[in-house]
């Protein structure tokens, strides 16, 4: 549903271009509602609104960071705010309309490369993240040049759209920010948990066999009720006595394992913290 929204809201959009014929360096999107098919405009907004939602909910339930989806999801309603309230006309001082269209034009250009950020950075791997990265960027990149006439604008120096190609910085903006929603839409987002990045494990194939995650609690390998006494000179090795042949195995071949919240490093070598004599310990795993 996301990308059917991003697909129709994009040829709306071209399309509006090419039935108004105006000239798209200095004319900016917002002014192409005055004219006869400027219905358009809101249509296309709509649809990028609808994309942005679909994505957001996405994220939402894929367990993702929250703040992330939330500002997906604001910036499609900044998009329905844009089209439901217009820009003013040029030369005509700012109404409460063309307030609500500048500002909300502001939070969404600026929410979307956020999102970007954050998704590349907590969690998405590989060289899609790059790519987050890279848009997320450039939107900001460009963003600072769509705000900077309106800065000098606020010192009373006479800047207009005909002095500065106002149509391009706007255009590259919003085509930069769609293209970070339709990539985080297609991001292979990996939970996190413990604050580190969790790689999931490799899809099996037929007649391949998919190897075996070397786990650091036993409890991911073998999940049966198993007890175990374990024997420890001071200074000498372990001896493992009434352990399964599982549990034998793994204390041979796991590089850590927990036991009652003690480790083994190297289970064949020592129990840290075991101090002479015999201790017992057990796990129900």
């Amino acid at each position: 549903m996301g990308y059917t929204a991003l697909a129709a809201g994009t040829a709306a959009m071209v399309g509006l271009h090419v039935a108004t014929g105006l000239d798209p360096v200095h004319t900016v999107i917002s002014e192409y509602a005055f004219e006869p098919d400027g219905w358009l405009l809101p249509v296309s907004l709509t649809f990028f609104a609808a994309g942005a939602v679909a994505f957001g909910g996405a994220l939402a339930r894929r367990d993702t960071d929250r703040g992330a989806a939330i500002l997906v999801c604001l910036w499609g309603l900044c998009m329905l705010l844009i089209g439901a309230f217009p820009t003013d006309a040029p030369g005509v001082p700012l109404s409460m309309s063309g307030g609500i269209h500048r500002y909300a034009a502001f939070v969404a250009f600026l929410a979307m490369p956020v999102a970007g950020l954050i998704l590349s950075r907590r969690h998405v791997t590989g060289s899609l993240a790059r790519v987050l990265r890279l848009l997320s960027l450039a939107s900001l990149g460009v963003l600072v040049l769509v705000v900077v006439p309106y800065v000098v604008r606020m010192f009373g120096i006479d800047l207009t759209d005909d002095d500065i190609p106002a149509g391009v910085t706007q255009r590259l903006v919003v085509g930069f920010e769609v293209a970070v929603l339709a990539a985080l839409g297609s991001a292979p987002v990996v939970r996190r948990r413990g604050g580190r990045l969790r790689k999931p494990r490799p899809a099996a194939r037929p007649g391949v066999p998919v190897p075996a995650a070397v786990p650091a609690v036993v409890r991911a390998v073998a999940p049966v009720p198993v007890r175990a006494a374990v024997a420890c000179e001071e200074g000498g090795p372990v001896t493992v006595s009434r352990a399964t042949p599982d549990l034998s195995g793994i204390c041979r071949t796991l590089p850590e394992t927990s036991i009652n919240g003690e480790v083994w490093n190297g289970c064949a070598e020592h129990v840290p913290g075991a101090v002479g004599g015999r201790r017992r310990l057990s796990q129900v795993l």
